[in-house]
């Protein structure tokens, strides 16, 4: 079953129980898929474009209730976090730090990686290989942390 079908099917069952917040959390997935599908590229979205617009929706509210948080308003950072735990029903299963520290020493040792700037080498085969598995912040973080040790 696609994204789309699989977010229609979640918005069905969200409008009988009248779950506003899932509501537009799935119709924000729904907006993206679709902008995405007429951007004129084209082609048919494949099911990594379906896992990096996810992501981008959850990156999108978790900054939006980062800052938010940050000026004091929890009255606006609570329906962005409750969207993210909405949003991510759709990611796949999310990896542990320790299992992402795993892949990024496995990448570091295969590469030869040595220092701070062989990160932009050692980041872009490790997202591709954890795509849709890890947040590329964590990944970031542990990458700097590994090669500046």
């Amino acid at each position: 079953m696609s994204l789309q079908a699989k977010v229609m099917e979640q918005m069905k069952v969200a409008m009988k129980a009248k779950d506003t917040v899932a509501l537009e959390s799935l119709r924000a997935i729904k907006s993206a898929l679709l902008l995405e599908s007429t951007s004129g590229s084209g082609k048919d979205i494949s099911e990594e474009d379906e896992i990096r617009l996810v992501q981008k929706l959850v990156k999108q509210r978790k900054d939006s209730a980062t800052i938010f948080i940050e000026q004091g308003r929890k009255d606006l950072a609570d329906p962005e976090l409750a969207q993210v735990a909405v949003i991510e029903q759709f990611l796949p299963e999310q990896l542990t730090e320790e299992e992402v520290e795993k892949v990024v020493i496995q990448t570091i040792d295969a590469t030869g990686a040595s220092g701070m700037k062989d990160m932009g080498k050692v980041m872009g085969i490790v997202s591709k290989e954890l795509a849709g598995q890890a947040d590329g912040k964590l990944i970031s973080t542990i990458v700097k942390q590994k090669l500046s040790s």
